[in-house]
């Protein structure tokens, strides 16, 4: 089994913030009926300011969490990209149609402005990202620049406004409601296959080299919830990190973990790390073969959150669900 893919989070470090997807942030509007045509000018509301794209953009870098994927989806292939979940090569999942022409892979957290500029970008998608002020403002003196929506900061965009952002931004706002619509029927299907898992308890478990924590209020959360599942509340009555959507769980709490049903995957460490702790196997969701550990390319679509990372995700995960639940 290959080691865990080296995911730019963790639950009980600043880095966390990588790995978030809440659902807090409204969708944007573009203005005036030429957006709503896919023509051009276009202007996407930002946390920052208005940005206005006067022409078809030839020339995307995207650097956000998923950005890249997103305008994959949406028939654009950027010359540069961040590389959040250390795919490698191209720098996007096997999910993905991938490129044509490789990418120049860009750093995340160090970030340099000067590779960046050296593209030539006419447009840099930074919707998933940090929020930082000093990072939008260099970002934009390059470039127009697609930052966090209102409400967006510390990785906290939401898929469905991420896409609808890019979209906007590449001027085909029809094929990023084409992508929702897609996801959304996938869900509404799944959940409709498995009645019985309505209102049935998860948790969206980790653990990192730092220690143990779940996931509230994230794109995790929402993707379960979106099957017909309830978060625990044992779970969600925990004091929550500053992060918003994250909260530790401590070696000799490892039973504040069971629900109905637990999704684990590593980060940084071995799945082994999860499934041979004698604390882990001691949850009695786990004892009764209540639980999933995921880890590699599906726990990077877990963890993603695009449209063909959701879908991905949702194919692998469901039939594991089903057999920890049967």
């Amino acid at each position: 089994m290959r080691p865990p893919r080296l995911l730019a989070a963790t639950l009980v470090v600043p880095v966390l913030a990588l790995a978030a997807c809440s659902a807090e942030t409204a969708p944007p509007s573009a203005e005036g009926s030429a957006a709503a045509g896919g023509a051009f000018p276009v202007t996407v509301e930002t946390k920052f300011e208005p940005v206005t794209i006067d022409e078809q953009p030839e020339r995307v870098v995207a650097l956000g969490w998923g950005d890249a994927e997103v305008a994959l989806e949406l028939g654009v292939q950027p010359v540069g990209a961040s590389d959040w979940l250390a795919f490698g090569g191209d720098g996007v999942g096997p999910w993905s149609e991938g490129y044509d022409e490789a990418p120049e892979i860009l750093g995340t957290l160090e970030l340099s402005y000067e590779a960046v500029a050296a593209l030539e970008p006419d447009l840099i998608l930074d919707t998933h990202s940090s929020g930082d002020q000093e990072r939008y403002d260099r970002l934009s003196s390059i470039a127009p620049t697609v930052g966090v929506p209102e409400g967006g900061d510390s990785y906290h965009t939401d898929y469905d406004v991420q896409v609808t952002m890019i979209a906007q931004a590449l001027g085909v706002p029809e094929e990023g409601d084409a992508l929702l619509g897609g996801v959304d029927e996938a869900f509404e299907q799944a959940a409709a296959d498995h009645p019985e898992w309505a209102g049935t308890t998860f948790t969206a478990a980790t653990r990192t080299s730092e220690g143990w924590g779940a996931y509230v209020n994230d794109g995790r959360s929402l993707f379960m919830e979106r099957l017909g599942f309830e978060a625990s509340p044992t779970i969600t009555d925990l004091p929550v990190e500053e992060n918003g959507w994250s909260v530790r769980i401590s070696e000799e709490q490892l039973d504040l973990l069971d629900s109905d049903l637990i999704v684990a995957f590593p980060i940084w460490i071995d799945a082994k790390e999860i499934t041979d702790d004698a604390g882990w196997k001691q949850i009695p969701a786990v004892a009764d073969g209540r639980a999933v550990v995921i880890g590699d390319d599906l726990s990077a679509a877990y963890s993603l959150g695009t449209p063909a990372a959701q879908l991905y995700a949702l194919d692998e995960l469901t039939p594991l669900i089903e057999d920890a639940l049967s």
